[in-house]
């Protein structure tokens, strides 16, 4: 008989593996895009791949069987051998301007690490939305200019002949010659919103003097400038809305289907 306190070996359950992790106090989201700024930008590369023809091509050449070894030779020579129609070649119809993007959120993650990108535009409909949030982050400190364009996918997808285009970004070349997105670039850039991240607000430098006799006026400019600091500090703080640090638990597939364990049979 079992005692009541302690549970029985069939009561005990297998644990499933758990990650605890801290909840960002920061709530970074995209800031929003104007619907004209949005038709434009649509546009504006619809026109620039439309006059460029740049497309991935993927073509299906039906090819027929190959002939067996252990067949006569004196029916090979009888019969005709078709001849295969020769078809456009498979791939990017110019890879020179491929180069100059990056398409996907792992190559625009990529390029962004390694601060090669010059713009980055990111699709609106990616589910689940974690996806795309660190991206911001990444391109507010690189500089970059990004935003979160609404039907990006849907778009752009059917022109480059791709299943979907979850992220966009455009490279830096070394030789401006060679650039091909230059003017498409130069056309978006201005509509592009800045981005606002919580932890690089109020970051500027202050210069020291190197006169002697200017250490009372530069004390008196300190001064000053952190009471406009600390202002304007208070003022963007109350803007972003900070959540509580929480512990969180995640489970690394919580839809898969674990096997029980077999007990093995008495002998």
């Amino acid at each position: 008989m079992a005692t009541p306190g302690i549970p029985v070996k069939k009561e005990i359950k297998r644990q499933i593996p758990v990650k605890t992790s801290f909840t960002s106090p920061f709530a970074s989201t995209w800031s929003p895009l104007p619907q004209q700024d949005m038709h434009f930008i649509l546009k504006t590369l619809q026109d620039k791949l439309a006059s460029m023809g740049f497309e991935k091509r993927e073509v299906k050449v039906f090819r027929p069987w190959r002939k067996k070894k252990n067949q006569k030779p004196a029916a090979a020579a009888s019969e005709p051998v078709p001849q295969v129609q020769k078809c456009p070649k498979n791939g990017w119809t110019n890879v020179a301007a491929r180069r100059q993007l990056a398409i996907g959120i792992n190559e625009v993650t990529k390029a962004l690490e390694r601060n090669e990108l010059k713009l980055v535009l990111v699709c609106k409909s990616v589910k689940p939305k974690h996806m795309t949030s660190h991206l911001i982050a990444l391109s507010a400190t690189r500089g970059v200019p990004a935003c979160q364009v609404p039907r990006l996918s849907q778009s752009l997808s059917e022109w480059l002949g791709l299943k979907s285009v979850l992220a966009l970004g455009f490279r830096q070349c070394t030789s401006k010659d060679e650039e091909v997105f230059t003017d498409t670039i130069d056309a978006i850039r201005p509509r592009v919103p800045s981005l606002d991240v919580a932890w690089l607000q109020g970051g500027a430098a202050t210069e020291t003097p190197e006169d002697p006799a200017d250490e009372e006026e530069a004390g008196e400019k300190r001064g000053q400038k952190r009471k406009l600091e600390s202002e304007s500090i208070t003022k963007s703080s109350s803007s972003y809305a900070l959540q509580p640090l929480k512990v969180k638990k995640i489970v690394a597939n919580p839809v898969k289907k674990r096997k029980k364990c077999k007990k093995k049979k008495a002998r």
